[in-house]
C-alpha cells in the first residue's frame, strides 16, 4: 500500500488557506460540536484512536516533496516553508494542542467537545488544516456510539417494563455491520464505538482496534452461528440434518449457538423440525439455542416466531406478568434492524405479553454505515484568532440559516452545580474545572484512557433501582 502522507490527508482548498489569513495572525483556535440532529445527547468517542494512529508519527522531508509535487500538479498552492519549519523546528511533529472531554462522556448536543489551537505562532494556518482528518475522526465514532447507546436506552426501557432484571442487556444488540461498512477501518472504529455500550459483536476488526488503541484485551464476544450457505449446502431434504449437526457440534452446558432458520420455510422449521424431530435435543441441549428468522416483516415475524415457540416449548410468566421462553431457547432478529424497528418490535412484543428477555437484535448497516456528518450536524469552526498579540472573536452567523451560527472566543466546558454541562468562554472559568482536558500536544498523547473507563462514563442511569449489571 502507498505510504501514508499526513500532509495530504486534507481537502484541496486548505492548501491555499495559509495565504488567506490577516497579516500578523499568530494563533487560530477552533472547536468541534454537534449542532443538533437526530439525538439530544452525544457519546464522545474515537479521538484517542486517531491520535495514536495518525498524530504520533512525524512528517518527513519525503512527505513534503511528495505533497509539493502533487499539490502543484493538482492546481493548488503549497506551503513548503511552513512544512519545512515543522520538520526542522518540531522534528516533524504537529505543533498543535487538542483539548477534549473524556471519551465516553455523555454530552448534550450544542456543546464544545474538542478544541484545537496551534502552539507555534508561525503555524497559525495548521489549526484549520487538520479539520478534514480530525472532524472525520470525531463525528463518525461519536455518532455510532451515540446511536448504539440510544438503542441501549430503548432496550433497557422495555426490559425494565417486561423483565425481572437487566442481566441480558449487554448482549441485546449485536454488531452485524462489518460487511456493510465502507472500509475495514470504518468497521473497526464504528464497531469499537458500538462496544462502548454493548459486549456483543461479530466485527473482529473492532476487537483489534480495542487492543491497539484502548488497552482492551477483549472488548466484545460472539458465539458459533449458522449462515444460509452452511444450512442450504445440506440440501432442502436434509434441513433437519443441518440443524441436528449444529446442535451436536455446538451445544453443551452454558453454551449458546445461533441457527438461521428461514432458508426455506420458517414455520415448518419451527413446527416440524425444531419443535418436532429435534424437540428433545433442543430441550436438552444444555445451553441455549438462538433461532434467527431472517426475512419478512420484522415485527410480525418476531412476535409470531416467539408465539409459536411458546406454544411448542411452553413459557413461564415472570414477576412483571410477561411471558418468557424456557432458558434453552431464544430468538435473534438480524434483518432490517434499525432503532425504529427495534422500538416497533419491542412494543409489539409488550402488547402480546412477551418479555423483552426473549429477543436479541443484530444490527448491521444501520449501525455502522447509515450515519453521516449530518446525523448529528457535526462541525469544526474557528472561534478565536490572535492577530498582532490581540485575541479577537471569530464566528459565522449566516442570515440564511441561524442553525449554523457558531460560538465565539476560546471555549471551555463546565459542569454546573446541578450536573448540567455548559459551554462558556475560557476567561469565565474562574475556580470552575474545565471539562476539556489537553489530550495531545506537539506530537505527544497526554491522556491515555482505557476502554473500561470509557464504558463507565457512558453507562445509562437506571430507574426503579434496577442496576445494569456489567458482565
Amino acid at each position: 500500500m502507498h505510504h501514508y502522507n499526513p500532509i495530504l490527508n486534507v481537502d484541496s482548498y486548505k492548501t491555499s488557506h495559509y495565504l488567506q489569513y490577516p497579516q500578523g495572525t499568530q494563533t487560530v483556535s477552533s472547536y468541534i460540536e454537534s449542532r443538533g440532529g437526530q439525538f439530544k445527547e452525544a457519546v464522545f468517542f474515537g479521538l484517542q484512536a486517531f491520535i495514536k494512529q495518525y498524530l504520533t508519527t512525524p512528517i518527513t522531508a519525503a512527505d513534503i516533496d511528495e505533497a509539493e509535487e502533487l499539490c502543484l500538479a493538482h492546481g493548488v498552492s503549497f506551503n513548503r516553508m511552513g512544512w519545512e519549519h515543522i520538520l526542522n523546528k518540531h522534528q516533524g511533529f504537529l505543533p498543535i494542542e487538542i483539548q477534549a472531554v473524556a471519551e465516553g462522556t455523555v454530552l448534550p448536543v450544542q456543546n464544545v467537545m474538542a478544541q484545537v489551537v496551534n502552539t507555534d505562532p508561525e503555524c497559525f494556518w495548521l489549526t484549520s488544516y487538520v479539520e478534514t482528518a480530525l472532524l472525520r475522526a470525531v463525528w463518525y465514532p461519536t455518532t455510532v456510539a451515540t446511536l448504539s447507546r440510544e438503542g441501549k436506552k430503548m432496550i433497557q426501557k422495555y426490559l425494565q417494563e417486561t423483565a425481572e432484571n437487566l442481566e441480558g442487556l449487554p448482549f441485546k444488540l449485536h454488531d452485524f455491520g462489518a460487511r456493510g461498512a465502507s472500509s475495514e477501518e470504518t468497521a473497526a472504529i464504528g464497531g469499537l464505538a458500538h462496544l462502548v455500550n454493548f459486549q456483543g459483536t461479530d466485527t473482529l476488526s473492532a476487537i483489534l482496534a480495542g487492543r491497539r488503541f484502548y488497552h482492551a484485551p477483549m472488548a466484545g464476544f460472539s458465539i458459533p452461528a449458522a449462515e444460509h450457505s452452511t444450512m442450504t449446502s445440506w440440501g432442502r431434504a436434509h434441513e433437519a440434518d443441518a440443524y441436528a449437526n449444529m446442535l451436536k457440534a455446538f451445544s453443551g452446558d452454558g453454551r449458546l449457538l445461533a441457527v438461521v432458520s428461514d432458508s426455506y420455510d420458517l414455520w415448518n422449521a419451527l413446527e416440524n423440525i425444531w419443535g418436532g424431530e429435534l424437540k428433545e435435543q433442543v430441550e436438552n441441549n444444555g445451553g441455549t439455542l438462538v433461532i434467527r428468522p431472517d426475512s419478512g416483516d420484522p415485527v410480525q415475524i418476531v412476535t409470531q416466531t416467539i408465539e409459536r415457540l411458546m406454544r411448542i416449548f411452553g413459557a413461564r410468566i415472570n414477576k412483571k406478568g410477561y411471558r418468557v421462553l424456557p432458558d434453552f431457547i431464544r430468538v435473534i432478529q438480524g434483518d432490517g434492524v434499525s432503532l425504529q424497528v427495534i422500538e416497533e418490535i419491542l412494543a409489539a412484543m409488550k402488547t402480546c405479553r412477551q418479555s423483552a428477555d426473549n429477543i436479541a437484535f443484530g444490527m448491521g448497516g444501520e449501525l455502522l454505515q447509515k450515519v453521516n456528518r449530518d446525523t448529528m450536524k457535526f462541525a469544526m469552526k474557528a472561534s478565536a484568532v490572535k492577530v498582532n498579540g490581540v485575541w479577537r472573536d471569530v464566528y459565522k452567523d449566516p442570515i440564511t440559516d441561524t442553525g449554523k451560527r457558531s460560538k465565539k472566543g476560546r471555549l471551555a466546558l463546565v459542569r454546573r452545580g446541578d450536573g448540567q454541562y455548559q459551554t462558556i468562554r475560557e476567561q469565565q472559568l474562574g475556580e470552575c474545572m474545565n471539562q476539556l482536558r489537553p489530550v495531545f500536544r506537539d506530537g505527544k498523547l497526554l491522556i491515555d484512557q482505557d476502554f473500561e473507563a470509557v464504558r463507565l462514563l457512558a453507562e445509562i442511569p437506571t430507574q426503579e433501582g434496577m442496576l445494569a449489571i456489567a458482565v
